[in-house]
């Protein structure tokens, strides 16, 4: 007969608490030896990621418990907020975690054995209730690839399977919060569906490109968050006619045609003739996501779009003698390339089209000669001489002392 194996107790764990507490008093991080403090780190990064998977596992509990009832917490997930040190939204993410990997057993082993971090297990387990048959596939290699290359793989599962009723979910759940932290600083959060952000962006992006070249032509350097948010502003004033911004003595506010999107819709024929999309096929905004393929419908009919089909025309050859690229050309690396190009980087915002080899000395724009970079990487390339590895699509920027940089010549002969 065989008998469970025995259940990890609270003395367990506090042994293993108490151990930890000795071992950190002990540390002198400036006396560990250079070669050991890389391995030395990722050891601790293991321990935090298994004691992230114990308290994952056991937040349903603590609110099964009741025992956050008896505090001033209004749930459990502000109860854990409080115990952790962490934000609600965090809290929240852990306890939703811990409730939905009781039905994933593939992604609770994973927890357990370390290998997800709280943000991919959160991704994983979410995606992997709305599609099941797709954990398997989302946790494979999942701990060597980046949270946003997680996320995104998440999305795309997700976006595979019902789109639509995914779509409805998104928008039953839409919601805008505000309040005012201890500081007295106004805060604000929302979630929606994606094509709302489509909206948004059309108005308020040319405001905030507006009010920076205004600021840089009095001399004022802020950053674009903070022109973010003061084009935000700017919008409810606009709306409310109030806006500063005036024509003339007549004090009114300036008359500005109605807003429209302007993007690149990646959109496969036969999902757009038949409604729907089916296996590995693509509905979604270059830059912000999946969409059904019925919104898509809709943006078609009220949007300037850049419709670029899987079947359309093949630009590659297409030598343009200009500095910047014709827009057939624009559209196809939009489709090829909707993010920077450096491997691990997913920004789809401020994004420039690179010249491997400098325009002044090729005089042409080719589509092959093109790689779209981040405001971040172009910088690293331009100031610090950073440069993309041999090839083509997504792959890794690397200093100038890496010997896969272009212009690596190795450590210098000895005579």
């Amino acid at each position: 007969m065989q008998t469970a194996p025995p259940n990890v107790e609270v003395d367990d764990v506090r042994d293993v608490h108490a151990h930890l507490e000795v071992l950190l008093r002990r540390l002198d991080a400036d006396a560990v030896a250079a070669c050991d403090a890389t391995r030395m780190w990722e050891l601790f990064s293991g321990i935090t990621r298994f004691g992230a998977a114990g308290a994952t596992l056991l937040a349903r509990r603590v609110e099964d418990s009741g025992a956050w009832k008896g505090t001033d917490a209004h749930s459990a997930a502000e109860h854990l907020a409080k115990l952790a040190g962490s934000s609600l939204c965090e809290a929240q993410q852990l306890l939703q975690t811990s409730k939905r990997v009781q039905k994933l057993a593939l992604t609770a082993a994973a927890i357990r054995s370390g290998e997800l971090s709280p943000g991919k297990a959160h991704a994983i387990a979410d995606a992997a209730s709305v599609v099941p048959d797709e954990e398997a596939r989302l946790l494979d290699g999942a701990r060597e690839k980046s949270l946003s290359d997680v996320r995104e793989a998440c999305l795309r599962a997700k976006a595979k399977s019902k789109p639509d009723e995914r779509h409805d979910r998104i928008h039953r759940d839409r919601r805008l919060t505000q309040h005012k932290d201890s500081e007295g600083a106004w805060k604000a959060f929302l979630r929606g569906p994606i094509e709302a952000q489509a909206e948004f962006k059309a108005a308020h992006e040319p405001i905030v490109d507006e009010l920076f070249q205004k600021a840089r032509a009095d001399g004022k350097h802020e950053s674009r968050e903070a022109y973010a948010f003061d084009a935000l502003i700017e919008m409810a004033r606009r709306a409310m006619g109030t806006t500063a911004t005036t024509t003339g003595p007549s004090d009114k506010p300036k008359k500005r045609p109605p807003a429209r999107y302007v993007g690149v819709l990646r959109l496969d024929l036969e999902a757009l003739l038949r409604g729907w999309v089916e296996g590995d096929e693509t509905c979604e905004i270059r830059g912000l996501g999946p969409i059904p393929v019925s919104r898509a419908r809709e943006l078609l009919g009220d949007a300037i779009l850049k419709l670029v089909i899987t079947k359309g025309v093949d630009v590659i050859n297409v030598t343009h003698l200009g500095r910047a690229p014709t827009v057939a050309q624009q559209a196809a690396l939009w489709w090829r390339s909707p993010t920077c190009t450096a491997a691990g980087c997913n920004r789809t915002q401020f994004v420039q089209n690179d010249h491997r080899i400098e325009w002044t000395k090729t005089k042409h724009t080719r589509l092959d000669e093109l790689d779209p970079l981040c405001t971040h990487h172009h910088d690293l390339k331009t100031n610090k001489h950073w440069a993309l590895t041999a090839g083509t699509g997504k792959r890794p920027m690397v200093a100038p002392q890496d010997p896969r940089h272009p212009n690596h010549r190795g450590p210098p002969r000895r005579e």
